[in-house]
């Protein structure tokens, strides 16, 4: 019995690692970015913009968080970095002179929800890596969440 019990929990251990091999980043992006608008439809923006701007909150997931720009690019609220709240990243370029913020506000406002890629520093390898980010925009709110690649 305690055999059974053992190669079971085993088991079950190796199916969570090759979930987690197998996980999809993008479809995690994206369900984090829908579950902060649900949020914010359900609680209001202040309730929305508190909840992910605390990095122990539910819309911080390991490397993911949610971010919030305004329709001019503005970051209203970010889940990793609070000193960039009230910052004006629509001028901002990449390593290679791409305009990713305002890219990604266009995306919001043309087709209400899509990806942008750019480069950008990751702060785990220090490195500059291919990024993508998946925006929707909901009301006058670009909510985003970016992935390495």
């Amino acid at each position: 019995m305690k055999k059974i019990a053992v190669v079971l929990s085993l088991g079950f251990f190796l199916l969570g690692i090759a979930g987690m091999a197998f996980a999809d980043p993008k479809s995690d992006a994206i369900a984090l970015v829908d579950s902060a608008i649900a949020f914010y439809k359900a609680n209001g923006k202040d309730k929305a913009f508190a909840e992910i701007n605390n990095k122990q909150g539910q819309f911080v997931k390991g490397s993911l968080y949610v971010f919030i720009w305004s329709p001019k690019g503005v970051i209203l609220a970010h889940g990793a970095n609070e000193k960039l709240i009230g910052k004006n990243m629509y001028p901002i370029k990449d390593s290679d002179g791409k305009q990713f913020v305002k890219e990604g506000v266009e995306i919001g406002n043309a087709k209400g929800s899509g990806w942008v890629d750019y480069k950008w520093p990751n702060p785990v390898s220090k490195k500059v890596e291919a990024k993508s980010t998946y925006v929707k925009k909901v009301d006058d709110l670009i909510f985003a969440c970016g992935i390495y690649k």
